[in-house]
Protein backbone atom coordinates (compact mmCIF):
# COMPACT_ATOMS: atom_id res chain seq x y z
CA UNK A 1 0.00 0.00 0.00
CA UNK A 2 3.07 2.36 0.93
CA UNK A 3 4.07 1.78 -2.54
CA UNK A 4 0.79 2.75 -4.31
CA UNK A 5 0.75 5.97 -2.56
CA UNK A 6 4.64 6.67 -3.38
CA UNK A 7 3.98 5.95 -6.77
CA UNK A 8 0.21 7.77 -7.04
CA UNK A 9 2.15 10.69 -5.17
CA UNK A 10 4.58 11.20 -7.75
CA UNK A 11 1.73 10.27 -10.43
CA UNK A 12 -0.03 13.50 -9.42
CA UNK A 13 2.87 15.84 -8.73
CA UNK A 14 4.29 15.39 -12.09
CA UNK A 15 1.02 15.98 -13.90
CA UNK A 16 1.11 18.96 -12.37
CA UNK A 17 4.37 19.71 -13.45
CA UNK A 18 3.57 19.01 -16.72
CA UNK A 19 0.21 21.23 -16.37
CA UNK A 20 2.37 24.28 -15.65
CA UNK A 21 5.40 23.65 -17.95
CA UNK A 22 2.68 23.10 -20.99
CA UNK A 23 0.77 26.07 -19.84
CA UNK A 24 3.79 28.55 -19.02
CA UNK A 25 5.74 27.53 -22.25
CA UNK A 26 3.03 29.01 -24.76
CA UNK A 27 3.25 32.46 -22.48
CA UNK A 28 7.07 32.84 -23.53
CA UNK A 29 7.66 31.78 -26.78
CA UNK A 30 6.99 34.04 -29.26
CA UNK A 31 3.93 34.88 -31.16
CA UNK A 32 0.66 36.79 -30.06
CA UNK A 33 -2.42 34.70 -30.47
CA UNK A 34 -4.61 37.85 -30.99
CA UNK A 35 -2.24 39.43 -33.55
CA UNK A 36 -3.09 35.67 -35.18
CA UNK A 37 -6.47 36.09 -35.19
CA UNK A 38 -6.91 39.93 -35.64
CA UNK A 39 -3.84 40.38 -38.58
CA UNK A 40 -1.40 42.58 -38.15
CA UNK A 41 -3.32 45.60 -39.15
CA UNK A 42 -5.95 45.71 -36.32
CA UNK A 43 -5.53 48.37 -34.24
CA UNK A 44 -4.44 48.28 -30.93
CA UNK A 45 -7.65 48.85 -29.19
CA UNK A 46 -8.97 46.54 -31.33
CA UNK A 47 -6.61 43.65 -29.79
CA UNK A 48 -6.84 45.15 -26.30
CA UNK A 49 -10.72 44.20 -26.37
CA UNK A 50 -9.75 40.61 -27.72
CA UNK A 51 -7.23 40.20 -25.19
CA UNK A 52 -9.57 41.25 -22.44
CA UNK A 53 -12.49 39.05 -24.37
CA UNK A 54 -10.39 36.18 -24.12
CA UNK A 55 -8.52 36.98 -20.59
CA UNK A 56 -5.31 36.89 -21.93
CA UNK A 57 -4.61 40.34 -19.53
CA UNK A 58 -4.88 39.00 -16.48
CA UNK A 59 -1.59 37.57 -14.39
CA UNK A 60 -0.62 34.30 -16.14
CA UNK A 61 -0.64 32.14 -12.86
CA UNK A 62 -3.87 33.46 -12.32
CA UNK A 63 -5.31 32.31 -15.75
CA UNK A 64 -3.08 28.94 -14.85
CA UNK A 65 -4.83 28.08 -11.98
CA UNK A 66 -8.39 28.80 -13.88
CA UNK A 67 -7.60 26.85 -16.67
CA UNK A 68 -6.20 24.26 -14.52
CA UNK A 69 -9.20 23.81 -12.25
CA UNK A 70 -11.17 23.84 -15.76
CA UNK A 71 -9.26 21.11 -17.32
CA UNK A 72 -10.23 18.47 -14.11
CA UNK A 73 -13.82 19.19 -14.64
CA UNK A 74 -13.68 18.23 -18.34
CA UNK A 75 -13.43 21.45 -19.49
CA UNK A 76 -10.38 22.38 -22.17
CA UNK A 77 -10.90 25.79 -23.07
CA UNK A 78 -12.54 27.76 -26.36
CA UNK A 79 -10.44 27.31 -29.36
CA UNK A 80 -8.57 30.84 -30.58
CA UNK A 81 -9.40 30.83 -33.88
CA UNK A 82 -12.30 28.17 -34.12
CA UNK A 83 -14.25 29.77 -31.53
CA UNK A 84 -15.22 26.28 -30.12
CA UNK A 85 -14.95 24.43 -27.06
CA UNK A 86 -11.74 22.04 -27.48
CA UNK A 87 -13.35 19.22 -25.70
CA UNK A 88 -15.37 19.33 -28.76
CA UNK A 89 -12.90 19.15 -31.44
CA UNK A 90 -11.06 16.49 -29.64
CA UNK A 91 -14.07 14.11 -29.09
CA UNK A 92 -13.63 12.79 -33.03
CA UNK A 93 -10.54 12.87 -33.53
CA UNK A 94 -8.87 11.51 -29.98
CA UNK A 95 -10.45 8.49 -30.24
CA UNK A 96 -8.76 7.18 -33.66
CA UNK A 97 -5.50 8.06 -32.03
CA UNK A 98 -6.10 5.98 -29.10
CA UNK A 99 -7.49 3.33 -31.47
CA UNK A 100 -4.83 3.56 -33.53
CA UNK A 101 -2.45 3.30 -30.45
CA UNK A 102 -4.37 0.46 -29.04
CA UNK A 103 -4.01 -1.80 -32.19
CA UNK A 104 -0.53 -1.29 -32.31
CA UNK A 105 0.16 -2.24 -28.81
CA UNK A 106 -1.63 -5.30 -29.26
CA UNK A 107 0.16 -6.19 -32.22
CA UNK A 108 3.39 -5.35 -30.78
CA UNK A 109 2.23 -7.92 -27.75
CA UNK A 110 1.04 -10.72 -30.01
CA UNK A 111 4.03 -11.27 -32.26
CA UNK A 112 6.90 -10.15 -30.03
CA UNK A 113 6.30 -12.60 -27.00
CA UNK A 114 6.23 -15.85 -29.23
CA UNK A 115 9.02 -14.62 -31.76
CA UNK A 116 10.95 -13.39 -28.68
CA UNK A 117 10.43 -16.82 -26.97
CA UNK A 118 12.08 -18.70 -30.48
CA UNK A 119 14.87 -16.14 -30.42
CA UNK A 120 15.82 -17.05 -27.10
CA UNK A 121 15.61 -20.66 -26.94
CA UNK A 122 17.19 -20.91 -30.19
CA UNK A 123 19.57 -23.79 -29.44
CA UNK A 124 21.40 -23.63 -33.47
CA UNK A 125 23.86 -20.99 -33.44
CA UNK A 126 22.81 -20.23 -37.11
CA UNK A 127 19.17 -19.78 -36.46
CA UNK A 128 20.21 -17.04 -33.45
CA UNK A 129 22.16 -15.52 -35.42
CA UNK A 130 19.86 -15.28 -38.44
CA UNK A 131 17.11 -14.49 -36.00
CA UNK A 132 19.44 -11.27 -34.36
CA UNK A 133 20.76 -10.13 -37.45
CA UNK A 134 17.32 -9.35 -39.16
CA UNK A 135 15.98 -7.93 -35.64
CA UNK A 136 18.73 -5.70 -35.68
CA UNK A 137 18.22 -4.60 -39.18
CA UNK A 138 14.05 -4.08 -38.78
CA UNK A 139 15.10 -2.27 -35.06
CA UNK A 140 16.72 0.42 -36.75
CA UNK A 141 14.26 0.75 -39.51
CA UNK A 142 11.78 4.48 -38.27
CA UNK A 143 8.33 3.77 -37.86
CA UNK A 144 7.74 6.81 -40.32
CA UNK A 145 9.75 5.06 -43.12
CA UNK A 146 7.93 1.81 -42.92
CA UNK A 147 4.84 3.44 -43.39
CA UNK A 148 5.80 4.98 -46.57
CA UNK A 149 6.74 1.96 -47.76
CA UNK A 150 3.48 0.12 -46.74
CA UNK A 151 1.84 3.12 -48.71
CA UNK A 152 3.86 2.61 -51.36
CA UNK A 153 3.82 -1.00 -51.59
CA UNK A 154 0.47 -2.47 -50.36
CA UNK A 155 -0.86 0.92 -51.18
CA UNK A 156 0.36 1.97 -54.53
CA UNK A 157 1.53 -1.54 -56.29
CA UNK A 158 -0.85 -4.32 -54.57
CA UNK A 159 -3.77 -2.01 -53.81
CA UNK A 160 -4.48 -3.70 -50.38
CA UNK A 161 -5.84 -0.23 -49.35
CA UNK A 162 -6.26 3.06 -50.82
CA UNK A 163 -3.86 5.57 -49.07
CA UNK A 164 -5.47 8.57 -47.94
CA UNK A 165 -9.03 6.89 -48.02
CA UNK A 166 -9.61 6.57 -44.53
CA UNK A 167 -12.80 5.48 -43.00
CA UNK A 168 -14.26 6.58 -39.93
CA UNK A 169 -14.99 4.26 -37.06
CA UNK A 170 -18.46 6.06 -37.30
CA UNK A 171 -19.33 4.88 -40.70
CA UNK A 172 -17.75 1.50 -40.70
CA UNK A 173 -15.94 -0.73 -38.48
CA UNK A 174 -14.45 -3.58 -40.65
CA UNK A 175 -13.72 -0.97 -43.10
CA UNK A 176 -11.84 1.51 -40.47
CA UNK A 177 -9.97 -1.39 -39.07
CA UNK A 178 -8.82 -2.32 -42.45
CA UNK A 179 -7.49 0.73 -43.06
CA UNK A 180 -5.83 0.98 -39.14
CA UNK A 181 -3.89 -2.38 -39.92
CA UNK A 182 -1.14 -1.34 -42.29
CA UNK A 183 -0.31 2.10 -40.15
CA UNK A 184 -0.27 -0.27 -36.39
CA UNK A 185 2.17 -2.43 -37.89
CA UNK A 186 4.16 0.83 -39.33
CA UNK A 187 4.12 1.66 -35.84
CA UNK A 188 4.49 -2.02 -34.02
CA UNK A 189 7.17 -3.18 -36.00
CA UNK A 190 10.08 -1.41 -34.55
CA UNK A 191 8.90 -1.82 -31.07
CA UNK A 192 8.38 -5.70 -31.96
CA UNK A 193 11.77 -5.91 -33.13
CA UNK A 194 12.98 -4.00 -29.65
CA UNK A 195 10.83 -6.19 -27.30
CA UNK A 196 12.38 -9.46 -28.59
CA UNK A 197 15.73 -8.63 -28.75
CA UNK A 198 14.81 -7.60 -24.60
CA UNK A 199 12.75 -11.18 -24.34
CA UNK A 200 15.86 -13.14 -25.81
CA UNK A 201 17.99 -11.20 -23.79
CA UNK A 202 16.73 -12.01 -20.81
CA UNK A 203 16.05 -15.81 -21.70
CA UNK A 204 19.97 -15.90 -21.89
CA UNK A 205 20.59 -14.26 -18.62
CA UNK A 206 18.01 -16.42 -17.05
CA UNK A 207 19.58 -19.52 -18.81
CA UNK A 208 23.01 -19.18 -17.01
CA UNK A 209 21.69 -18.97 -13.37
CA UNK A 210 22.19 -21.74 -10.97
CA UNK A 211 18.91 -22.78 -10.41
CA UNK A 212 18.45 -23.99 -14.06
CA UNK A 213 21.41 -25.71 -13.67
CA UNK A 214 20.72 -27.24 -10.51
CA UNK A 215 16.36 -28.00 -12.13
CA UNK A 216 18.81 -29.82 -15.10
CA UNK A 217 20.67 -31.76 -12.57
CA UNK A 218 17.53 -32.52 -10.97
CA UNK A 219 16.28 -34.64 -14.55
CA UNK A 220 13.66 -31.83 -15.42
CA UNK A 221 13.28 -31.40 -18.65
CA UNK A 222 14.45 -28.35 -21.30
CA UNK A 223 10.80 -27.81 -21.95
CA UNK A 224 9.60 -27.96 -18.07
CA UNK A 225 12.20 -25.42 -17.39
CA UNK A 226 11.54 -22.83 -19.43
CA UNK A 227 7.98 -23.16 -18.65
CA UNK A 228 7.52 -22.97 -15.43
CA UNK A 229 10.70 -21.15 -14.55
CA UNK A 230 12.73 -18.94 -16.87
CA UNK A 231 9.97 -17.70 -19.01
CA UNK A 232 8.00 -16.75 -15.63
CA UNK A 233 11.48 -14.32 -14.47
CA UNK A 234 12.15 -13.32 -18.06
CA UNK A 235 9.37 -11.80 -18.84
CA UNK A 236 9.46 -9.82 -15.75
CA UNK A 237 11.37 -6.91 -17.64
CA UNK A 238 9.67 -7.08 -20.72
CA UNK A 239 6.39 -6.41 -19.34
CA UNK A 240 7.66 -3.24 -17.77
CA UNK A 241 8.99 -2.59 -21.54
CA UNK A 242 5.70 -3.26 -23.43
CA UNK A 243 4.11 -1.19 -20.44
CA UNK A 244 6.12 1.85 -21.50
CA UNK A 245 6.03 1.19 -24.92
CA UNK A 246 2.13 1.61 -24.63
CA UNK A 247 2.95 5.18 -24.12
CA UNK A 248 5.70 5.63 -26.62
CA UNK A 249 3.90 4.18 -29.21
CA UNK A 250 0.97 7.05 -28.66
CA UNK A 251 3.51 9.61 -29.60
CA UNK A 252 4.65 7.46 -32.65
CA UNK A 253 1.01 6.95 -33.77
CA UNK A 254 0.98 10.68 -34.10
CA UNK A 255 3.67 10.68 -36.83
CA UNK A 256 1.90 7.84 -38.66
CA UNK A 257 -1.15 9.62 -38.82
CA UNK A 258 0.61 12.00 -41.14
CA UNK A 259 1.93 9.44 -43.47
CA UNK A 260 -1.33 7.60 -43.63
CA UNK A 261 -3.75 10.69 -43.51
CA UNK A 262 -5.19 9.34 -40.79
CA UNK A 263 -7.78 12.41 -38.86
CA UNK A 264 -6.42 11.86 -35.20
CA UNK A 265 -4.74 14.28 -33.16
CA UNK A 266 -1.88 15.19 -35.33
CA UNK A 267 -3.35 17.39 -38.03
CA UNK A 268 -4.88 19.64 -35.27
CA UNK A 269 -2.13 20.01 -33.38
CA UNK A 270 0.25 21.11 -36.26
CA UNK A 271 -2.48 23.73 -37.59
CA UNK A 272 -3.39 24.70 -34.27
CA UNK A 273 0.79 25.10 -33.31
CA UNK A 274 1.20 27.08 -36.38
CA UNK A 275 -1.93 29.05 -35.39
CA UNK A 276 -1.32 29.67 -31.87
CA UNK A 277 -4.48 28.26 -31.32
CA UNK A 278 -2.96 27.39 -27.29
CA UNK A 279 -5.95 26.37 -25.77
CA UNK A 280 -6.05 23.56 -28.33
CA UNK A 281 -1.99 22.70 -28.35
CA UNK A 282 -1.77 22.83 -24.22
CA UNK A 283 -4.92 20.18 -23.67
CA UNK A 284 -3.65 17.74 -26.37
CA UNK A 285 0.30 18.26 -24.81
CA UNK A 286 -1.20 17.51 -21.20
CA UNK A 287 -3.50 14.67 -22.38
CA UNK A 288 -0.51 13.19 -24.41
CA UNK A 289 1.51 13.49 -20.81
CA UNK A 290 -0.83 12.32 -18.63
CA UNK A 291 -1.40 9.04 -20.79
CA UNK A 292 2.60 8.75 -20.64
CA UNK A 293 2.59 9.50 -17.42
CA UNK A 294 -0.46 6.93 -16.22
CA UNK A 295 0.47 4.04 -18.80
CA UNK A 296 4.33 4.51 -16.56
CA UNK A 297 2.68 4.23 -12.93
CA UNK A 298 0.30 1.06 -14.32
CA UNK A 299 3.82 -0.79 -15.78
CA UNK A 300 5.61 -0.13 -12.30
CA UNK A 301 2.51 -1.41 -10.23
CA UNK A 302 2.48 -4.44 -12.95
CA UNK A 303 6.34 -4.81 -12.53
CA UNK A 304 5.67 -4.28 -8.34
CA UNK A 305 3.06 -7.35 -9.18
CA UNK A 306 5.22 -9.64 -10.58
CA UNK A 307 7.94 -9.07 -8.71
CA UNK A 308 7.35 -9.26 -4.99
CA UNK A 309 11.06 -8.23 -3.92
CA UNK A 310 10.48 -4.72 -4.90
CA UNK A 311 7.79 -3.88 -2.03
CA UNK A 312 10.72 -4.92 0.20
CA UNK A 313 12.79 -2.33 -1.51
Amino acid sequence: MRYFIKKFSTLIITLFIISLLAFLAFQIIPGDPVTQMLGTEATESAKEALREQLGLNRPVLVRYFDWLLSFIRGDFGMSYNYRMPVGEMLADKLPITMMLTGLSFLFTVVFSIPIGILAGSAKSKKSDVAITSVNQMVMSIPAFFIGILACYVFGNIFRVFIPGNFVSYTVSWSQFLGYMIFPALSIAIPRIAMTVRMLRSSIHTELEKDYVRTARSRGNSYRSIMMRHVLQNALIPVITFLAVSAAEIMTGSIVIEQVFAIPGISRLLLTSITGRDYPVVQAIVVIIAAWIVIVNFIADLLYQLADPRIRMQ
